[in-house]
């Protein structure tokens, strides 16, 4: 994620948090990953070895049994694979969400601040007018020639 970088704020706290999680979902999901891609390859392998052809019809009944279980549990682990892509795709477009909040966040922050210091900058020269016309006033009022 993209929240490493964000703003000049402490060290943890919920981009320390967030990193954790993603960090954990990742492993999570290479864990699956691994076990689908793992049980796909052996149940292959177990297809390929159950699918030589034998004189006994009892054995061969008993082979296409395995050879069906064994291309079940193959099409369950490329299903579990698809929900993984899925789950993938969607954690991206709304982690993308999320980071873009983020960062919306930020900026919002960013201006109130900015509006913050401009709003005092404006009060500080409005002080420093109203005090220099003033200060013409008296010497206005003063002055000889003000007949």
């Amino acid at each position: 994620m993209n929240k490493g970088g964000v703003g000049g704020g402490g060290g943890s706290g919920p981009t320390a948090a967030a990193a954790a999680a993603a960090a954990q979902k990742q492993k999570s999901l290479m864990q699956r990953v691994e076990t689908d891609i793992a049980n796909i390859v052996d149940n292959f392998t177990h297809l390929v070895n159950v699918a030589r052809v034998n004189d006994l019809p009892v054995r061969n009944s008993q082979e296409a049994f395995m050879m069906e279980m064994r291309a079940a549990r193959m099409v369950q682990a490329a299903d579990s694979l698809l929900k993984l892509v899925s789950e993938l795709k969607q954690t991206a477009i709304f982690s993308g969400f999320a980071s873009l909040n983020d960062h919306v966040d930020q900026r919002i922050v960013e201006f109130d601040q900015q509006a913050e210091k401009t709003d005092s900058m404006l009060a500080r020269i409005g002080e420093e007018a109203a005090a220099s016309l003033k200060e013409l006033e008296s010497h206005y009022y003063s002055s000889a020639q003000r007949s």
